[in-house]
């Protein structure tokens, strides 16, 4: 399979903020340090996450075409219609009426729809094909 299946579309609700403690210092692998001292502000993940609201919606994905960019079966993608689709940018694109998620490659007049894995081959959109670029992906949610 060629496709990255979308399981789901979801739409943006920001009306609700929702914060969260936010610590404003990077967090090492190495020696724990105290984090108390830089607690600061709160943190609303809409705000952090959505920069255009009435672009952006929300898109599960089941497959495994795209690991290497880190975006795995069972993720939920962040995706913004206000974001000029651009050479290299990993795009939701329906190719003749499937949905997929790829990186976009754009050369002279050669557009590719490439796979983050080995195992996965490129397609190369032809003339012949119907291709709609939905948005670009801006963030990708996954568990641990």
């Amino acid at each position: 399979m060629y496709f990255l299946v979308i399981k789901k579309i979801f739409k943006t609700n920001i009306q609700n903020k929702i914060y969260y403690q936010f610590y404003n210092c990077s967090v090492t692998a190495g020696f724990p340090s105290p984090a108390d001292d830089y607690l600061e502000d709160k943190l609303d993940l809409n705000e952090y996450l959505i920069k255009h609201p009435a672009a952006t919606f929300f898109v599960r994905v089941a497959g495994d075409s795209m690991i290497n960019a880190g975006i795995y079966n069972n993720d939920i993608i962040i995706v913004d219609r206000s974001i000029k689709p651009k050479h290299g940018k990993i795009v939701v694109a329906a190719l003749d009426g499937q949905m997929t998620i790829k990186r976009l490659y754009r050369h002279d007049d050669k557009i590719m729809l490439l796979p983050e894995n080995e195992l996965f081959k490129p397609i190369e959109v032809l003339d012949s094909m119907d291709m709609v670029i939905w948005g670009v992906a801006t963030n990708v949610i996954h568990s641990l």
